[in-house]
């Protein structure tokens, strides 16, 4: 299997990692997480203008030829730098829905808007009840003439402050858990009887309560298939852990990076830290950890268009040992920096929060063990 990339991938990572070292550095990052917006609509803009929201979707879609490699380099180099931005709720997650099953109109609509940084979406899945179970959805579509009125709520929807449409799911038919009977919609956030309650995360970004009072939306607001959207969703998430996998393992670069050096110069008893045998092993288990997320992070990506469950069991496989390694880096990376590395001022206790935040975005680490271990033994 070739895992080289091409000089168009290649030139893709060069120009992201040249615009995070320039314009992303740890002192902005932090200022902006900080502020009010908690954002900067002028760094989409120019995510944009480089081609960098666009780069994952077909010609034929109006993107620029690009696939899920090209979406693992964006959320890998973005993961480096703690982007803010809602780079997997707008392209991969809500794009996601529109490649897989958007129709002409929908995609003519909606994917020019995304790789112009026109429209940002947020995927709006998860109830205060359903934890990492996607089919157990309560907010309601029922039919009303030719289109739909939605009611309930959202939880913790990741990316909804800035967003300007919703990809929602909801209940059409059937009993709350049933996998049958949810169907996905795209619905402006700014239609009547939508409302939202925003607050910031642990990590840095911003996330939304969100309530739907009689929203009404029309039938060409429906994507995929009425009652059958499961499979769906179930694809989406997939092809988002892949994504979040990238931004991890791109964020426990830095920090084996960060500590490494810092082991070379914070002195004890005379001589440099790193020279204790007892910090070289454990510096060498992070090494080893990083490099299996990486290739486990490859793996999922390549096996995304896989039948359905060998991409479930890839998904989870790669979610399992992310989460593991993620543990293992975070906390050893903390350890050797000592206090400081849980100050505001030091990037590490900011990787350490978004790392394990990502842990349990999709399912966390046991979910996803007993999701591999069904899937085997089914």
């Amino acid at each position: 299997m070739d895992f080289n990339f091409t000089s168009e991938q290649d030139m893709l990572r060069d120009s992201i990692a040249r615009l995070i070292r320039e314009q992303y550095d740890f002192e902005t990052r932090r200022k902006v997480a900080k502020s009010e917006a908690g954002w900067r609509p002028e760094m989409w803009a120019q995510f944009a203008e480089l081609g960098l929201l666009g780069a994952s979707f077909s010609e034929e879609d109006g993107g620029f030829g690009g696939g899920p490699i090209e979406s693992m380099i964006v959320s890998e180099e973005f993961g480096k730098g703690l982007v803010i931005e809602p780079y997997l709720q707008t392209v991969v997650i809500a794009g996601g829905f529109l490649k897989h099953a958007g129709t002409a109109a929908q995609k003519e609509e909606n994917i020019p808007a995304i790789a112009g940084g026109e429209r940002i979406f947020a995927f709006a899945c998860s109830e205060p009840k359903s934890r990492f179970d996607l089919n157990d959805v309560s907010v309601t579509a029922k039919k009303d003439g030719k289109g739909y009125v939605l009611n309930g709520q959202k939880a913790v929807v990741l990316g909804a402050p800035f967003a300007s449409h919703l990809v929602v799911t909801a209940r059409t038919a059937g009993g709350q858990r049933d996998k049958k009977g949810v169907t996905v919609f795209i619905v402006p956030k700014d239609a009547k009887g939508v409302s939202t309650r925003d607050y910031p995360t642990v990590d840095g970004l911003r996330a939304s309560e969100i309530y739907f009072e009689n929203v009404s939306v029309g039938a060409d607001a429906v994507i995929g298939e009425v009652d059958n959207g499961f499979p769906l969703v179930e694809q989406v998430a997939d092809e988002a852990i892949a994504a979040l996998c990238a931004e991890a393992h791109g964020g426990m670069g830095v920090l084996n990076a960060t500590t490494l050096e810092y082991s070379k110069t914070r002195k004890q008893f005379g001589q440099p830290i790193g020279n204790f045998q007892v910090l070289q092993h454990r510096m060498a288990d992070m090494f080893m950890a990083y490099e299996q997320a990486v290739s486990m992070t490859y793996m999922v990506t390549l096996k995304l268009e896989e039948p359905e469950k060998q991409r479930k069991m890839a998904a989870s496989a790669a979610k399992v040992q992310i989460g593991k390694a993620g543990k293992l880096i975070t906390q050893e990376s903390v350890q050797i920096h000592g206090g400081m590395g849980m100050t505001d001022e030091l990037n590490v206790g900011h990787f350490f929060k978004r790392i394990t935040m990502i842990e349990s975005q999709f399912g966390n680490t046991d979910w996803h063990l007993r999701r591999f271990t069904e899937l085997s033994n089914g």
